[in-house]
């Protein structure tokens, strides 16, 4: 259901990431608008086997997946030809269990095993527009899930680095996304309060899960200039999706939305 203002995201007790019901404010003005066709066309995007994709594709998968991008271009969600492309070419059904392949392509949240969800469409395209990715870029992800966002940010960037605390979920990722061939991202179970600072730094860092307030080691790993986008915000409430450039040792932040995530959990 697509309503316009505020977003919010809704979350069962074990869910971990979020999906949203309506269009958030800084997009309303542009809902609806349709988008010149032309302008959609696969533009540059790192070139490597992954940009192929993988998994069982049908042309009912393929047009189911077209009709979903379309909408959410025509919603105003997407609008960067790369990231609309990225998004076009991933095949969400491979990151999802087989009994759920016919419902790949709508547009909500699904679950993955593990109580954990692949998030909706429309809040990866949020979360990934608001990263203004380069080819060049190298991107941290905390809450890697099925692997399906770090798929699309690995067409759009050099390389993923990214942290699932769920250890059967980090090593099925892994797999999934060697055998479908993203060969520029390397996931790692662990604490994503931590980051990955033997890696570090990284050009954008993304969270996937809500912390009360963003965890100062990310902030740390974060290259300057460098940009993070996540929710932030106490659990149980309405949280803040927000973006923080860093630039000249300096942290300046914007509030993009609001969302409801479960919190960041911290390792043991």
């Amino acid at each position: 259901m697509r309503v316009r203002g505020a977003t919010i995201a809704l979350l069962s007790g074990m869910d971990r990431r979020a999906f949203v019901i309506s269009i958030p404010p800084v997009l309303a003005a542009v809902a609806c608008r349709r988008v010149d066709r032309a302008q959609n066309g696969a533009p540059a995007m790192s070139t490597h086997p992954s940009a192929v994709g993988g998994g069982p594709a049908t042309p009912v998968t393929d047009a189911r997946r077209a009709r979903l991008i379309d909408d959410l271009v025509l919603d105003g969600t997407l609008k960067t030809p790369r990231v609309i492309a990225a998004m076009r070419a991933v095949p969400r059904h491979a990151f999802l269990p087989d009994t759920l392949a016919s419902e790949a392509y709508a547009d909500r949240a699904l679950p993955i095993g593990h109580g954990q969800t692949i998030s909706q469409p429309t809040v990866v395209a949020m979360m990934t527009e608001a990263l203004e990715l380069a080819p060049e870029h190298r991107v941290l992800e905390i809450g890697t899930g099925s692997g399906y966002q770090a798929a699309i940010l690995s067409l759009l960037c050099r390389e993923v680095f990214t942290i699932e605390i769920v250890a059967p979920l980090a090593e099925e990722a892994s797999e999934r996304l060697e055998r479908l061939g993203y060969r520029n991202v390397r996931v790692r179970a662990g604490d994503g309060y931590g980051g990955w600072p033997d890696r570090a730094p990284f050009d954008r860092v993304v969270m996937t899960a809500a912390p009360p307030q963003i965890p100062q080691k990310l902030l740390d790993q974060l290259a300057d200039p460098g940009v993070l986008v996540g929710p932030v915000g106490d659990p149980g409430w309405i949280q803040a999706l927000v973006r923080v450039r860093k630039l000249a040792g300096k942290y300046r932040e914007e509030r993009l939305t609001s969302v409801r995530f479960v919190p960041m959990v911290p390792g043991p």
